[in-house]
């Protein structure tokens, strides 16, 4: 038999001052936790750049588990259905 299909799944998200917060349907479990945070960006109209105008990188801290998600990872392999994340932008001491 081949492998199972991959089915999409939901989730919320939402900044880390709790104000911007979505619901994102069918996500796609191949997709990188890098892809689901730049496609999030636009959906709750965070900044992308910081007042000296460099980009901002963001993470995405799980909250059922506590952690921060690798850009790297699915998907498949780090969310389950009705799982929050909250997003932040990443602080460059210095």
């Amino acid at each position: 038999m081949g492998q199972a299909a991959a089915i999409p799944i939901d989730i919320q998200a939402s900044d880390v001052s709790g104000q911007k917060t979505v619901k994102v349907s069918d996500i796609q479990p191949e997709l990188t936790i890098g892809t689901l945070i730049k496609g999030l960006l636009g959906k709750m109209g965070l900044v992308r750049h910081d007042s000296a105008g460099e980009p901002l990188q963001y993470t995405a801290r799980l909250e059922r588990d506590g952690r921060h998600l690798h850009s790297a990872e699915s998907v498949r392999d780090a969310l389950e259905a009705d799982d929050r994340l909250v997003l932040q932008p990443r602080v460059n001491a210095g």
